[in-house]
């Protein structure tokens, strides 16, 4: 296409020299500060200087772009990696405390038979004191007889 000797290019044109589609050929239209150009039958059109701004905006503007993207994929990446982790962290961890609940439960069972055993100890330790107490207080007179002492309240 050529209006009045000058090179031009239609959209269509444009889109397949830029890979681009209208919004982003839109977009750098904004940004280079181009207006397209209407000629005498109402067609857009693109002068050869005007595409060529446009694709230097383009490659100026697209790592940026692409940078921005691929560190975005990284970024989910290492997102879905840490679920994925702490999914199967987590599930190792469940199967390995899988019945440590009855584990407690049977722990707790021991230590109140343990406190009560000790409690029966004591108990016990104390009727022994006094019925050696008590034993002690007979006095042997002889032919296998005894007889108890008379217990004073001092003693």
């Amino acid at each position: 296409m050529e209006e009045r000797g000058v090179k031009t290019l239609s959209p269509r044109e444009v889109r397949n020299i830029l890979n681009a589609d209208n919004k982003e050929i839109v977009d750098l239209c904004r940004r280079a500060s181009i207006l397209p150009k209407k000629n005498s039958k109402g067609q857009t059109y693109f002068s050869y200087d005007e595409v060529k701004h446009l694709r230097e905006i383009q490659k100026a503007a697209y790592p940026v772009e692409q940078k921005t993207s691929a560190v975005a994929g990284i970024l989910a990446s290492i997102k879905n990696m840490e679920n994925t982790l702490s999914d199967k962290i987590s599930k190792v961890i469940d199967e390995k405390l899988e019945g440590m609940d009855e584990v407690v439960v049977e722990l707790i069972r021991c230590k109140t038979d343990n406190e009560t055993l000790k409690q029966k100890i004591i108990d016990l330790n104390k009727e022994i004191y006094q019925l050696k107490n008590d034993l002690n207080s007979y006095k042997h007179v002889g032919l296998g007889l005894y007889k108890k002492k008379e217990r004073h309240v001092w003693e």
